[in-house]
């Protein structure tokens, strides 16, 4: 019996990602791709490419868009659509899931002459919602992993076709993809990736289903010389068309001329991996034990079906600072509308699912993504605000809590009371750049390797190579010294009340004795015309809890936010009260602080004043308060997995502002953005 190979790739690159990058993806992975396709026209197989970075092919490589219009002329290529910025469609506004897959349809359309009808389901993000909105723009079939049909109680063995399932009637055909030639493709020999294959004959119809990454041709770690210079992806072709009992179609194909295996209906889930991510890091450890105590066998045989990680929206619980972004494009996305306009465009690009997640690659942790996805926020309220002006409330994070925002001309300014009255959103306007754009340093799960690494390096199977999941990583003592968490979020305007032991080490290594509760706790909030007052009963804990009080009021201005501060304590002694604010720069090599170029860390010693100069985007960040303190600050930098191994990135400054008191503390200063 033959076997029916579909063969997809899937291609996205961060949108307006660093140019290098993508240069890089087109030289490594897609141009040596199609050229060795292009070389075998009667290979059918299927591509789905993120609308933004066709365009960017066609500017950076008119020669490689040809030659994917010649495939696509001439019926090797089917093209699958997605939303055309490459968000996941479960977390944005149905609106918006119809419109940015029509967006990609009608590209398409123009671009290639076809009419697309299967959708890649990016990061396989599956919920059965979806099915009514995909299907209004024309989608009849979309692929995901055979593992979300594992959790739905299929075994592997009857994975070799399509399901149909249904949401209110709207009807939507569903391929699994498999696992098996996931990790077959091309990290094995060619042999052993076609026997794989020609695994899936169980009937006359059997079906073969593979739909990944393109990058792992050529841009993961070690495929480049496997796939290319040793010409995996030719010999794997070549065997493919010379194979009798295989033959190669198209999803569109197969699904107009076989029946489905049956019907189906999946959880939300996505790829395991994933489930794994989304977890804060002690569940993840915990599930890896569980999987491990389970065994491999008796995991693939039966576990696979009962044990699962998260799902994706648990970034938005494990993530304050995604959670953030997500409910910023939603209020924008529900509070203003544009068809086809310059606001739309930018709301799409705000939606693209990058920055909002981390897993083996650096996502959220990656500061330029969280840039860009600000500066598309900012342009949508400039164009929403215009020279507006007026402070605004609502509870759009679903806290609970009243979060405030001022819009001036030159700046957006966003406080919360749920996170000790903080301020969370800096903007400048005209940069379109968020000078609270931070990150807190939090512990993953896949920092256990640090721990954990083996003492001989990994040796390579002359089989094949590993895939990126189980390359082996080199390890430092300076990513150790990194593996540094906070306890609380990193915002500015954050109220800490120490002892005289606080310094600049312990600072940097979030270890100093704090003696108060204002630093993560809800403040009660309120309102008037240009000012907001947060104020918070608590207490200070030294041997019994001592009753303290502390309130602070922020009047705004046009690009200079007045605030008072008064604190009261029945606490007996002296101690510290630190004013710690974190700002995020674009260009650390550019910035001075009084004076002085930034150093890893620096303590200046009494001074009424705070200045930050941003030589990049020609600012300057003033703080000034009518009584002397003495300032500590250091880089605040994190820990992530890349593709590569780890990588650290600075993600801002983290600054203390320390004042000595005993019973009350009272200040009066100003935070003012001006231009240099």
């Amino acid at each position: 019996m033959k076997t029916t190979l579909l063969f997809g790739i899937h291609m996205h690159q961060p949108v307006d990602n660093f140019e290098w990058v993508i240069e890089l993806a087109i030289k490594t992975c897609y141009e040596p791709f199609f050229d060795v396709m292009s070389r075998y026209p009667s290979f059918r197989f299927s591509v789905h490419c993120s609308g933004w970075l066709m365009q960017k092919i066609e500017e950076l490589r008119p020669s490689l868009y040809e030659q994917i219009t010649t495939l696509a002329k001439n019926g090797s290529i089917e093209f699958f659509s997605a939303g055309y910025y490459e968000p996941i469609l479960s977390v944005i506004p149905s609106k918006d899931r119809v419109s940015q897959v029509e967006r990609l349809n009608a590209s398409i359309e123009e671009r290639f002459s076809q009419t697309p009808h299967g959708l890649w389901l990016t990061e396989r993000v599956w919920e059965s919602s979806l099915i009514p909105d995909i299907a209004k723009a024309g989608i009849r079939y979309t692929v995901m992993d055979d593992y979300h049909f594992q959790c739905a109680g299929f075994d592997e063995d009857v994975l070799d076709g399509y399901y149909m399932s249904e949401e209110g009637g709207v009807e939507m055909g569903l391929f699994p993809i498999s696992k098996k030639l996931r990790y077959s493709i091309p990290f094995l020999n060619v042999e052993t990736a076609i026997n794989a294959i020609k695994s899936f004959n169980r009937e006359n119809n059997s079906v073969a289903i593979i739909f990944d990454d393109a990058e792992k041709f050529g841009m993961w770690p070690g495929t480049y010389e496997w796939v290319y210079e040793k010409k995996w992806l030719e010999r794997f072709v070549e065997a493919i068309l010379a194979d009798e009992m295989i033959t190669t179609s198209h999803y569109g194909e197969y699904f107009a001329s076989n029946t489905p295996r049956g019907i189906a209906y999946l959880p939300n889930v996505s790829y395991y991996e994933m489930g794994e991510w989304s977890l804060r890091a002690d569940d993840a450890l915990a599930l890896a034990a569980l999987k491990d105590e389970m065994g491999f066998e008796r995991y693939e045989k039966e576990g696979v079906k009962f044990l699962k990680g998260g799902i994706w929206k648990n970034f938005f619980v494990k993530y304050p600072e995604s959670n953030r972004l997500h409910k910023r494009m939603l209020e924008l996305s529900l509070a203003y509308h544009e068809e086809g306009g310059d606001f739309q465009t930018q709301l799409y690009k705000l939606q693209t699912n990058d920055s909002l997640w981390h897993g083996v690659f650096g996502g959220l942790y990656l500061p330029n993504l969280r840039d860009n996805s600000y500066r598309y926020l900012i342009e949508c309220e400039n164009i929403r605000y215009g020279k507006k002006k007026g402070l605004f409330c609502d509870f759009n994070e679903l806290d609970g809590f009243t979060k405030y925002k001022f819009v001036v001309p030159k700046l957006i300014v966003r406080f919360d009371s749920a996170h000790g009255g903080q301020l969370v959103e800096l903007d400048d306007r005209e940069n379109c750049f968020n000078y609270q754009n931070t990150l807190t340093r939090r512990k993953e799960a896949y920092h256990k390797k640090l721990f954990d690494a083996p003492k001989e390096p990994s040796t390579q199977n002359e089989d094949g190579i590993n895939t990126i999941h189980h390359s082996s990583v080199e390890i430092s003592d300076v990513f150790r010294d990194a593996l540094i968490y906070d306890w609380y979020l990193k915002n500015s305007f954050i109220d800490h009340i120490s002892d005289e032991y606080f310094n600049e080490q312990n600072f940097r290594y979030c270890n100093f004795n704090e003696l108060g509760d204002f630093a993560n706790q809800p403040y009660e909030s309120s309102q008037a015309k240009n000012s907001v007052t947060f104020k918070r009963d608590g207490g200070i804990y030294k041997d019994d809890k001592s009753a303290t009080t502390l309130e602070k009021k922020f009047t705004f201005n046009s690009d200079k936010i007045d605030f008072s501060l008064h604190l009261k304590t029945q606490a007996k002694g002296e101690y510290t009260y630190i004013m710690e604010h974190n700002f995020h720069f674009s260009e650390y090599e550019q910035l001075c602080i009084n004076g002085e170029a930034l150093q890893e860390s620096l303590t200046i010693e009494s001074t009424n004043t705070l200045e930050i100069l941003d030589l990049y985007l020609k600012r300057k960040i003033t703080i000034e308060v009518d009584k002397p303190f003495k300032i500590h600050y250091f880089k605040l930098q994190t820990l992530s997995q890349s593709e590569q191994g780890f990588d650290l990135s600075i993600q801002g400054v983290s600054i203390a502002l320390v004042f000595d008191f005993e019973t009350t503390v009272e200040l009066n200063g100003a935070l003012e953005i001006a231009h240099v």
